[in-house]
């Protein structure tokens, strides 16, 4: 009975050829373990450790494009959406122009807070703003508005911590309810204004001639992520207040609305509320957004250029010197009836294996390679994420370096292809 069910599986073409493969891809994973474990040949270790840095390299400067894809430090909030108009940019200078804005903010970002999976929204709407200093000069500040609630949350930079929940001059949209005239300051603000906690200070001019009463700075966020080291003077105020100061309360103007929730719930949220507005995940950064910035997307394609070459070069040079060194093991596999094609099944194999190892080492270097450039560039020269990680990194890497060994793949063949019994065996 047993011996039946044998002969049946050997006269099976597709069970024949599975037994074959598995064959081809054992004899091809040992070869190359033996290599550099039980001989003194280091050509295997270089090429992985070849390719394992060079994919570090690919996804650090890949990192770095993603995080300037997204707008970099000077866009520091901890959003998990953000809603912006088609054509808008990031947070306009202090002195630059008006980006395009989307309408009925406050009645749509109050419909998003409803939906389930949602924990907050906030329109945000920015404003360059003359103030009086203490000495009777006038100063810009950068006044951005939005609606803080209870929680603890990080806009432009800035904790929302300094301001009461709600917006309760909004009232429905009438906006004539009681104001808090609060504002949080970042340091620069707080150095150009010459103002700490406690101290009122007035606006002197805006973009209507409706007046603003004096605002008092509750708080100075001394530990503001994106400009605490930064020249840019930015303050938090009630949504609401900035509005009619701004002349944007008749149509419930802002620049976007940031959405704090499920990644799932605040992407169906936003696109019902606004379904021609740009929605923008910043759960780690879109991978998306390199294309959409010429100098992020040039940077990652010519690092995606240079490793490939790197490692296709590599790889065919070591695995080509593996190969020559290795020719009595072909002659071995000649002789007892292997033939060509599973021989070069055999090469080619291996030099994918010897490649995907070298990837696998890369994207752990490379992930720690981002962390560890966030952490000098903290310390140093930046105050925010100057490189971004994400899941799409791993295939990303894997399809890198397979493309690599594919590209690497025709010289160590030809080597192998050239394999001469009679003269393996003579020498």
């Amino acid at each position: 009975m047993n011996d039946n069910a044998e002969e049946a599986r050997n006269d099976n073409p597709k069970e024949k050829r599975r037994h074959r493969w598995r064959g081809i891809v054992g004899v091809s994973v040992a070869r190359l373990w033996n290599r550099p474990t039980r001989t003194s040949s280091s050509r295997i270790l270089t090429s992985i450790t070849v390719v394992a840095l060079t994919i570090a390299l690919l996804l650090c400067i890949t990192g770095v494009a993603l995080a300037l894809a997204d707008g970099g430090p000077m866009l520091e909030d901890d959003a998990d959406a953000q809603i912006a108009p088609e054509g808008s940019g990031s947070l306009s200078a202090v002195d630059g122009v008006e980006s395009p804005r989307i309408g009925e903010s406050n009645e749509r970002a109050a419909a998003i807070r409803s939906e389930a999976g949602i924990d907050h929204a906030s329109p945000v709407l920015v404003e360059p703003t003359k103030f009086e200093t203490s000495d009777g000069g006038s100063e810009t500040v950068l006044l951005v508005g939005v609606v803080p609630d209870e929680e603890s949350r990080t806009v432009a930079g800035l904790s929302t911590d300094g301001l009461e929940p709600g917006d309760d001059h909004y009232a429905d949209g009438s906006y004539d309810g009681p104001t808090q005239r609060q504002l949080v300051l970042s340091p620069a603000a707080a150095d150009r204004l010459e103002a700490s906690d406690g101290d009122e200070r007035i606006v002197s001019s805006g973009q209507t001639d409706t007046e603003m009463p004096p605002l008092t700075v509750s708080d100075v966020d001394d530990a503001a992520g994106a400009y605490e080291d930064s020249d840019a003077p930015i303050a938090l105020v009630h949504l609401s207040e900035l509005q009619t100061f701004s002349g944007a309360s008749d149509d419930e103007l802002a620049d976007s609305v940031l959405v704090w929730g499920d990644s799932e719930a605040t992407a169906t949220a936003a696109g019902e509320a606004y379904p021609d507005a740009t929605v923008e995940s910043n759960q780690g950064g879109d991978p998306s957004a390199l294309f959409d910035d010429g100098l992020a997307f040039a940077t990652s394609a010519i690092a995606l250029l240079i490793g490939v070459t790197i490692c296709a070069s590599f790889v065919a040079t070591t695995m080509g010197m593996a190969v020559d060194q290795d020719r009595r093991t072909l002659a071995i596999l000649q002789t007892i009836g292997v033939p060509l094609s599973g021989r070069m099944a055999v090469v080619a194999t291996s030099t994918v294996v010897a490649t995907l190892c070298g990837a696998v080492l890369g994207i752990s270097l490379g992930v720690a390679g981002i962390f560890a450039l966030n952490a000098v560039a903290g310390a140093t020269v930046a105050s925010g994420t100057v490189a971004m990680a994400h899941p799409v990194f791993v295939p990303y890497a894997l399809a890198v370096a397979l493309v690599a060994g594919l590209l690497a793949m025709p010289y160590p063949l030809l080597i192998a292809s050239r394999t001469n019994v009679l003269a393996e065996v003579g020498r």
